[in-house]
């Protein structure tokens, strides 16, 4: 008995007269070569497996331009003098005058400032008139004083309303008695603690700077101070005498 190599070795002729012998011999199934993939198959593989992702030519970006500085902010305009942050209250008003008839009696001209156009009303004017009859002013000096309210009161402007009174009158001294007398008068914008202690020059005429009476009424510790401002500006006064 052949074993079952042999038995595949046998042709056509032997098999058949083995099977006429009733020996049935095992054969194994041809397999079928195969087969190409078809196309639908190769499809499908494709439609499974992306293709490699392949990035877009490069655009022609233009080249990054510099930033562009900001135009510089335009240059603030120059506040308003302090000079139209003030008006004249009213007409001068003669305070003293017994040397009227004198032509070397000094003049004085006293800004206040104060709520109505009257500087002598009420009691700041009579505070008023004890500070200046203490100097002795009311025996040897004429006084005009004006009363100075903020701009938008009816008025005429500080700045031209003294510039005037300097022409006409030449006085020896102006007395600024309050923030917006003294900075109106000054045409400065410095609180009144920085322009008082000093002796100014406007138009060439001497100016020291004090509290008003309002203030001293109710701050009455600042008297002596206030009063130092008035020796001062009754020494200036009297330097400029010729």
């Amino acid at each position: 008995m052949t074993d079952s190599t042999t038995s595949l070795l046998l042709d056509d002729r032997q098999r058949a007269m083995l099977r006429e012998m009733g020996v049935h011999v095992w054969q194994p199934r041809a397999v079928a070569p195969p087969r190409e993939a078809e196309p639908v198959a190769q499809a499908a593989v494709a439609a499974v497996v992306p293709e490699p992702v392949r990035p877009p030519p490069a655009a022609d970006v233009p080249p990054a331009r510099a930033p562009v500085a900001p135009p510089p902010p335009a240059t603030a305009r120059a506040a308003s003098p302090a000079t139209q942050l003030a008006v004249l209250r009213g007409p001068w008003q003669a305070f003293f005058t017994p040397g009227s008839d004198d032509p070397q009696a000094p003049v004085w001209l006293v800004l206040v400032d104060g709520p109505g156009p009257d500087p002598r009303e009420g009691d700041a004017g009579r505070l008023l008139d004890a500070m200046l009859r203490a100097l002795g002013l009311h025996r040897d000096a004429q006084v005009w004083c004006a009363s100075v309210g903020r701009a938008g009161d009816d008025g005429q402007p500080l700045g031209e309303a003294l510039s005037q009174a300097l022409t006409a009158r030449r006085p020896a001294m102006v007395l600024t008695l309050g923030r917006l007398a003294t900075q109106g008068a000054l045409d400065r914008a410095e609180p009144l603690g920085k322009l008082r202690g000093t002796v100014h020059a406007v138009a060439g005429t001497a100016l020291v700077a004090s509290c008003e009476p309002a203030y001293l009424l109710r701050a009455q510790d600042d008297k002596a101070r206030v009063w130092e401002d008035l020796c001062r500006a009754r020494a200036a006064a009297r330097a400029a005498r010729p």
